[in-house]
């Protein structure tokens, strides 16, 4: 059964001292985590393709916070070759990082390949993900959070390892929500992993409901005439959309294993949903595990790693 926690924005304490990492940070949801980390004291390393984009937006949120603490680092999810420069440059600097957040990604477009020969937006919103994650566990704080961004769509999502290039079928909509679906199987997995392994860092699943950046990415799942009622009812905020986020980015109570939403769009509030279908099917997530390791090199492994204080 669902609970929910009267927690919103405002509620967001002093992040002075900590560090966050967060994906796709110049645009939409991550624009918005971003300003609110910031404005409550924290470090927040922008992790984007755009560097140039990244560093106008930076630039336009210390105009209004001066004191925004925000460091802009070039990371194409897309690219495995720069996520390793990005955690390595993170590792020579000795950052410590206190939460990640894998917000950043694509969706709904036309269908190509990853160098690895995976359909983008899968190799994007999550190989990309996974490999980052693995190379940044050893420099997590104690207590230190892995936050993914999934969706509700992964209900939706049919997730094929035979087919991880998509050549049997393919639309644009349902490769997105087959990305989300991997996010859901991935965050999972880690936490259960984590948990059995005794280790300090959490991994946690969060989702914004029908923010608008997510609104525009249904397009090819929905008539457009539904789109249009369902915004009128459903869009939420942008401040509402990444309540969830920030919740599971920065409160040692958000839960492990939950799919941590915004609930009923007139009273958004961080909700813990059960996650149902494919994402409960831990032997895919096993399997995606292992297919993941193989595709990015990345031994994604913590036993014996010293976690920062």
């Amino acid at each position: 059964m669902d609970s929910t926690v009267d927690w919103s924005v405002t509620d967001l304490g002093d992040q002075s001292g900590r560090t966050f990492v967060v994906t796709g940070a110049s645009s939409g949801l991550g624009v918005a985590i971003t300003r609110h980390l910031a404005a409550r004291g924290g470090r927040v390393i922008m992790a984007v393709r755009d560097t140039a984009k990244g560093g106008r937006v930076r630039d336009q949120l210390r105009a209004a916070d001066p004191k925004a603490d925000l460091d802009v680092r070039h990371l194409d999810l897309l690219d495995l070759r720069t996520v390793r420069r990005f955690a390595d440059d993170l590792r020579a600097d000795g950052v410590i990082v206190d939460s990640l957040v894998n917000n950043g990604g694509i969706g709904t477009v036309a269908r190509r390949l990853s160098p690895e020969g995976v359909e983008s937006q899968l190799a994007t919103n999550h190989l990309g993900h996974y490999a980052l994650t693995g190379l940044l566990l050893d420099r997590m704080a104690e207590g230190g959070a892995v936050v993914t961004v999934a969706s509700s769509l992964y209900r939706m999502g049919r997730l094929d390892l035979d087919d991880l290039a998509a050549e049997r079928r393919y639309s644009p909509g349902g490769a997105y929500a087959t990305s989300k679906l991997a996010n859901v199987l991935f965050g999972l997995e880690l936490d259960r992993r984590l948990r059995a392994a005794g280790s300090p860092v959490r991994s946690l699943l969060a989702h914004p409901g029908m923010a608008k950046t997510d609104l525009d990415r249904q397009a090819a799942l929905l008539p457009r005439t539904v789109q249009s009622v369902l915004g009128v009812f459903f869009r939420l905020p942008i401040d509402a959309a990444v309540a969830p986020i920030l919740y599971a980015a920065t409160e040692a109570a958000a839960p492990t294993g939950r799919h941590i939403g915004p609930g009923r769009p007139r009273r958004p509030r961080p909700t813990f949903e059960t996650f149902t279908g494919a994402a409960a099917d831990t032997a895919l997530a096993a399997r995606l595990w292992d297919r993941s390791r193989q595709l990015t090199g990345v031994d994604l492994t913590y036993g014996d790693r010293q976690h920062k204080h």
